[in-house]
């Protein structure tokens, strides 16, 4: 069983609680307009336009797939800029033998592992047997999620899984259409479901330059839902990474304080009572 990886980062403290190591999957349902890791959406097509485009020459095509030379690579990302289709060809296909070995090496100084993505609810029958795994390591098991694909469904994988951090975009069924490209009745089942399993670790949400009464909306909903019983992470918008298509929609600037601590002081006025702001 092999899935794609984008990237692995042994040490990390902002993906859940203590020092995780982190496994970035590749692929996604959604397209998000504010999308920050927009090279982590699709799988690479082969189309071999960022071969030519490679300073380093670490890109080439064999058998009529595009091969990564990582010596040769300088981390210029002039492939993933280059890319029409967001996708990266550095991406690795993982066992999950390969990525347990990793975990074992770093075991001594983590807390647990964290599969986020793109969207690592892609790849169920693979988290389900590397979370066991994990599990047989005495480590935690996270999923950082966008809630598209049904917790509900898969009771194997959610028997090793000790929590998910969920993004909620909006509660306007309609504003996340045009965020995503997707409805967002999933994601609401999800955090129903959750809630009432306890596996519910974090809400997020991103607020939105001139996006108020959504944003609003968002805020309300979560905490009507939530309370206490997790906690709710609100991200100010920030332009750096976002793809083109996202900066026309939503404006090339980041929320100013005033306009982000009012979002805080809203959320502080309906009872939240596990804020987190980032």
């Amino acid at each position: 069983m092999k899935a794609p990886v984008n990237k692995i980062i042994e040490f990390s403290n902002v993906d859940g609680p203590g020092n995780r190591l982190v496994v970035f999957f590749q692929g996604c349902p959604f397209k998000c307009l504010y999308c920050h890791n927009p090279e982590t959406l699709r799988l690479c097509n082969n189309c071999g336009l960022c071969v030519s485009a490679c300073p380093s020459k670490a890109l080439s095509i064999v058998d009529n797939k595009v091969v990564y030379d990582k010596d040769k690579c300088r981390d210029c990302d002039t492939c993933t800029k280059t890319c029409p289709d967001f996708s990266d060809p550095k991406v690795k296909e993982y066992e999950v033998e390969e990525i347990i070995n990793k975990v074992k090496e770093y075991k001594s100084f983590i807390r647990g592992i964290t599969v986020s993505g793109g969207e690592a609810m892609m790849y169920i029958e693979f988290l389900s047997e590397l979370f066991k795994e994990v599990k047989a390591l005495d480590l935690s098991c996270l999923i950082d999620s966008n809630g598209f694909y049904s917790f509900k469904d898969h009771p194997d994988l959610m028997e090793y899984c000790d929590g998910v951090m969920l993004d909620v975009k909006a509660y306007d069924d309609e504003f996340h259409k045009l965020l995503t490209g997707k409805s967002n009745h999933s994601i609401l089942a999800n955090l129903n479901y959750l809630l009432d399993t306890n596996k519910l670790t974090e809400v997020r949400t991103v607020l939105l330059p001139n996006q108020q009464d959504n944003n609003k909306k968002t805020i309300e909903y979560v905490i009507g839902q939530i309370g206490d019983l997790c906690d709710y992470k609100l991200i100010k918008y920030r332009p750096q990474g976002v793809h083109e298509s996202g900066l026309r929609v939503f404006d090339d600037r980041e929320l100013d304080e005033k306009e982000f601590q009012d979002y805080i002081n809203y959320a502080k006025s309906l009872g939240a009572g596990r804020l987190i702001v980032r």
